[in-house]
């Protein structure tokens, strides 16, 4: 799920297992449907899966990645939420976590030797080619036996978004479905040269106050990248990029007609700008080839301000990780397409012998507030501690901190329902209502839905890919002369077989409006 729209943890994750993204974001907040149990904070009706339990206790293996594997406490975390689940659905639980790292090639290794997963974490990235070599099961009738809190979380605007060929292979976790685009910048120097940030509403607007920074602050570059790897177009978007932008929609529509981004006379513009940004002093000089975190230039007064996906709370997040204070501006509204609903999603391996407990086991995370509440933050008392009078409020007990707490998993983002999650104290406890409205806010790419299955087109795909690793850093950065290098660029593609991707592309999403016609 790729955006910039999750904590620096959640981001450094969503990249090693080819998150769309996030696509965000995380890249992620949480927020239910108004008017849900989820919204309440009172756990969704569970359907058949929370019936009395009865019969054989089953044990389900529950599969996802994580930064660093080593959790002491995960034996301690499975007892408590085994007690709940044993009660519940009879059925216990083994998490087992792969670094994110290795993620792919040990997933692929599990599914060819058929060793055990029940229910696995499933990157939007790599969700439609999953389901080309048949790796999961379609859940669409265990859904409707044992989903009930699963559906009421994500809501009927997006519980589908995953179809497909009419079946649905694993359901989006509950968080920031949508995104917007814009700049975040550092408040020190926004405060010091009294720049009207309500007036920035353009790219021409945030050009001015780059120049204002740039004159009191000669020593640095003002703009610098959004990540590592990533460009200056990979914080800014105003087209779906389709899952892969190797054919894109403009403004999200265009009447569904795919066009190779890199052709577009809206790209020779941007491109164009971000020269002459450079040129002028505005971006950092090796920022095509910079291996330093956004989050360290900014902490160490190298930098003013960088593009990202926004959200609700994405200040207050970009802030702690950078370690200074900073203001969001939108520039673009709030749209949500596939890549942002299906950046990180759950689903049942074929290799499950326990497709039905996995189904209710997915059910409690995503109406079970204490299920969620242990996966995200651990055991009360002894990883945090409830705030007297806030509800939904935590801290961290006596003696402990984040640096030091025996519990460290922050991908509230990936466990399901983020919006049953417990907002840590000193943050906006109503972040989830706010996130809640954001998601309802947005408006829908006419494409939401489509997922493009580049299996007909793989080996120009790799060719082409290839060619964009060559070329995008370098232009859209500004670092290179795009009146030169674009015509190279493009003509490199083409040899490389583009148009017979936008050909392919284009086809699939025809045959998929068909068969998904506009209400």
């Amino acid at each position: 799920m790729s955006k910039k729209n999750t904590a620096a943890a959640s981001l450094l994750l969503a990249t090693a297992v080819a998150l769309s993204a996030c696509g965000g974001n995380n890249d992620g907040n949480n927020a239910a449907p108004s008017g849900s149990s989820a919204a309440s904070g009172n756990p969704a009706p569970s359907g058949s899966g929370s019936a009395a339990p009865s019969g054989k206790m089953e044990e389900i293996t529950v599969t996802f990645p994580m930064i660093s594997t080593v959790i002491p406490q995960m034996p301690a975390i499975e007892a408590a939420i085994n007690k709940i689940s044993q009660a519940k659905i009879n059925t216990t639980v083994k998490l087992k976590a792969i670094s994110s790292g290795e993620w792919v090639q040990q997933t692929n290794l599990m599914f060819t030797s058929n060793e055990t997963m029940d229910l696995m974490y499933v990157s939007g990235g790599l969700y439609s080619s999953m389901v080309a070599k048949n790796q999961l099961v379609a859940l669409d009738e265990l859904l409707g036996q044992y989903g009930e809190g699963v559906k009421a979380a994500v809501g009927e605007d997006y519980i589908n978004v995953p179809k497909i060929k009419g079946a649905i292979y694993a359901v989006p976790s509950v968080r920031d479905l949508a995104s917007s685009y814009g700049v975040i910048m550092r408040k020190d120097l926004i405060d010091k040269y009294n720049i009207d940030v309500d007036a920035i509403k353009t790219l021409d607007d945030f050009a001015a106050a780059l120049k204002t920074v740039k004159a009191g602050e000669p020593d640095f570059a003002p703009l610098v990248p959004p990540g590592v790897n990533m460009s200056f177009l990979d914080g800014y978007m105003t087209y779906d990029n389709l899952g892969d932008s190797l054919g894109v929609l403009p403004n999200y529509d265009n009447g569904l007609k795919v066009v190779d981004l890199y052709e577009s006379q809206e790209y020779k513009e941007l491109v164009t700008k971000f020269r002459q940004w450079y040129q002028d002093g505005y971006v950092l000089k090796d920022a095509s080839t910079n291996k330093t975190s956004t989050f360290e230039l900014l902490r160490s007064g190298k930098g003013f301000a960088y593009f990202a996906a926004i959200k609700p709370g994405i200040a207050e997040q970009e802030g702690k990780a950078a370690g200074t204070e900073v203001v969001a501006k939108e520039l673009t509204p709030v749209i949500a397409r596939t890549g942002t609903v299906t950046g990180a999603m759950w689903g049942i391996p074929v290799n499950s012998k326990h497709r039905e407990s996995a189904m209710k086991f997915l059910n409690l995370m995503y109406a079970d507030k204490d299920i969620v509440n242990l996966l995200d933050w651990g055991i009360e008392g002894e990883h945090y501690a409830k705030v007297d009078g806030q509800d939904g409020v935590i801290k961290y007990p006596e003696g402990v901190n984040a640096a030091n707490t025996t519990y460290n998993m922050p991908l509230g983002w990936m466990f399901g329902n983020q919006f049953l999650s417990y907002t840590m104290e000193g943050g906006d406890a109503d972040i989830w209502n706010k996130m809640d409205a954001f998601n309802k806010s947005a408006q829908h790419s006419k494409a939401m839905g489509f997922a493009f299955d580049a299996t007909p087109v793989k080996t120009e795909f790799a060719a082409v890919s290839n060619v964009v690793t060559q070329y995008k850093l370098p232009l859209e950065t500004g670092s290179v002369d795009p009146e030169k290098v674009l015509p190279e660029f493009i003509a490199k593609l083409k040899s490389a077989g583009i148009d017979k991707i936008v050909a392919e592309k284009q086809k699939q999403l025809d045959e998929w409006a068909k068969a998904n016609p506009t209400p």
